[in-house]
């Protein structure tokens, strides 16, 4: 008998990809679908309409996640596309975090953490010294995955409807993994 030492997050690769493929979309969709529709309940106790998802998404575009000033990362699990992250340089040390997302169904398995970590890299890659990003308050597994690896609250530095709280992260600390 096999006895296997593997663990889940050991399944997990994440690397940059092109944010217009349709398995990108896939995610963003799906990513866009999970926010929005928590935002409904909380708010609204429904779901949201599929013209109300639609018309947000359409007013939310990933477009400038590409290169030259950003970047769209790509999550696999055992293959399958299953999350997303991407980043957008604000100045020529700082960029910004967004469209952090897990797939439901692999949530636990390390691929939060193995994402952030393709964060830095990709961040660093864009010459950043600083990963900043905003978030709603009810986004609670979000938060605590940004404060596993580093992020701590910052002042306010956007004034979007959906921004509650502000974390930023400092890249020139000796700590590679957030911790």
């Amino acid at each position: 008998m096999t006895i296997s030492t593997a663990h889940a997050s050991d399944l997990w690769a994440v690397t940059p990809a092109d944010v217009t493929t349709d398995e990108a979309l896939a995610l963003l969709r799906d990513y866009y679908y999970d926010v929005a529709n928590r935002y409904y309940r909380l708010h609204f106790d429904r779901d949201g309409t599929p013209e109300e998802l639609e018309s947000g998404l359409a007013g939310s575009p990933s477009d400038d996640l590409a290169e030259p000033d950003g970047v769209f990362l790509i999550g696999r699990y055992d293959g399958a596309a299953q999350s997303c992250a991407g980043l957008r340089r604000l100045d020529a040390t700082t960029v910004e975090l967004t469209r952090v997302f897990v797939r439901p169904t692999v949530r636990g398995t390390g691929g939060g953490a193995r994402l952030l970590a393709a964060v830095d890299t990709a961040a660093r890659s864009l010459g950043a010294t600083r990963i900043i990003l905003d978030t709603r308050l009810d986004l609670v597994e979000a938060r605590a995955l940004y404060a596993r690896h580093g992020y701590h609250e910052i002042p306010a530095y956007s004034t979007r409807f959906y921004a509650e709280i502000w974390y930023g992260k400092d890249l020139t600390t000796g700590s590679q993994n957030g911790s």
